[in-house]
């Protein structure tokens, strides 16, 4: 099932240099194979994004010297700091057998919704977006969590998928979706321009 907590780990990398990036991470990765991870690249090709499972949040303590690996050895392809977000799993929409989506591509939606109305607002997301995500067939996985520690906070969408970006994206720019983006716009999400964001990214392969 899917993990119970998440920990992100997204670094902007040098786009010349993002191949060089990816392929050190993963050497990381060899160097503690009994930890779960999984690697993506955005498609745009400016940042790499790492998943990490966790069951407690006391486990985040055992990362820390992951982190200082990754500081040390990923600095020359890096553009700037590492952005690391806690992500709680809520519910799931279209659940995994897997603690994280094995899908060839991953989609990050995050909604950042004021906590007075996060209640009505879970309430409206199962009669709107979930039911856009049920009937989408390309969507094989879509699950919801929201932060626990992070400095963009509130709901984080994380849908797997198999086949082409435009094609699983379809079902989110037709006139319905987008009538509920403009619903979740005036009724719930706060935050700017941070307030709502999506981004595609490809798994990168060992």
């Amino acid at each position: 099932m899917s993990a119970s907590l998440i920990v992100t780990s997204e670094l902007s990398v040098k786009p010349d240099q993002a191949d060089q990036a990816a392929a050190a991470w993963l050497r990381l990765h060899q160097g503690t194979p009994e930890r779960e991870r999984a690697l993506f690249r955005s498609l745009d090709g400016t940042s790499l994004l790492e998943f990490t499972p966790l069951s407690a949040v006391t486990e985040v303590e055992s990362l820390r010297t992951d982190w200082q690996r990754q500081f040390e050895e990923l600095a020359p392809f890096a553009e700037g700091d590492f952005s690391r977000e806690l992500l709680e799993f809520v519910e799931a929409p279209k659940p995994t057998d897997l603690p994280l989506p094995a899908t060839r591509y991953v989609q990050m939606r995050h909604v950042e919704v004021r906590p007075a109305q996060y209640q009505a607002y879970r309430a409206w997301r199962e009669e709107t977006i979930y039911d856009v995500v049920r009937g989408h067939d390309d969507a094989e996985v879509f699950l919801a969590y929201h932060s626990v520690l992070s400095s963009a906070p509130g709901v984080m969408f994380i849908s797997g998928f198999d086949c082409s970006p435009e094609r699983y994206n379809t079902a989110f720019t037709s006139p319905r979706y987008q009538e509920i983006v403009q619903q979740a716009g005036d009724r719930y999400i706060t935050g700017g321009d941070r307030g709502l964001y999506t981004k595609f990214y490809e798994r990168v392969e060992k």
